[in-house]
């Protein structure tokens, strides 16, 4: 064989192509098909994921939204009088001293937290005070004064007799807020 220069007379051959010389170009047989066997291999996948869905009971409606079927339980009666919208009940009104309070070893309600802001931040309470009087009730426990604050009027100012951490005593004046 004889090798050709490549010139601007001659065409380069088509790739899978070669000249065989005097006889022409040399064809190449066709490469084995591998696209047909991962479409199909795709195709089986996704045909098997589809059954399979269906089967466990999600289709594609429940894919695609909500069912707009109508229910097949009893139906409900026709009603012959429109009834009145029914108004919201109103949210009770409780008093809070924004503290949280656990019992102490004595008697007496210790605090182990005040919200910033409330009424006890404002009344001047800290943690590691115990409260032993709330509007001239005693307190024993963290109960006794939870019964008490809500026995108060919100905006009202309320006596506290609180022992602080240091050992004093002192009278402090709290005005309960409201939660709604």
């Amino acid at each position: 064989m004889e090798s050709r220069e490549q010139t601007a007379l001659r065409p380069k051959p088509m790739p899978g192509q070669e000249y065989g010389g005097e006889h022409g170009p040399v064809r190449r047989p066709p490469a084995p098909r591998r696209r047909r066997g991962r479409r199909l291999a795709a195709l089986a996948c996704g045909a098997l994921a589809g059954i399979a869905l269906i089967l466990s009971g999600v289709g594609l409606a429940t894919l695609a939204g909500p069912s707009r079927q109508a229910p097949t339980g009893p139906r409900p009666q026709a009603r012959t009088a429109p009834t009145p919208a029914a108004a919201p009940a109103p949210v009770p009104v409780r008093p809070t001293l924004g503290l949280e309070v656990v019992d102490d070893d004595r008697p007496g309600a210790r605090v182990v937290g005040v919200h910033v802001p409330g009424p006890g931040y404002t009344a001047g309470l800290v943690r590691g005070d115990v409260l032993l009087t709330f509007a001239g009730t005693r307190l024993a426990t963290a109960t006794d004064l939870a019964r008490a604050v809500a026995a108060s009027h919100p905006g009202r100012a309320v006596p506290l007799t609180v022992r602080h951490a240091t050992g004093t005593y002192q009278q402090l004046t709290v005005i309960p807020g409201i939660v709604t």
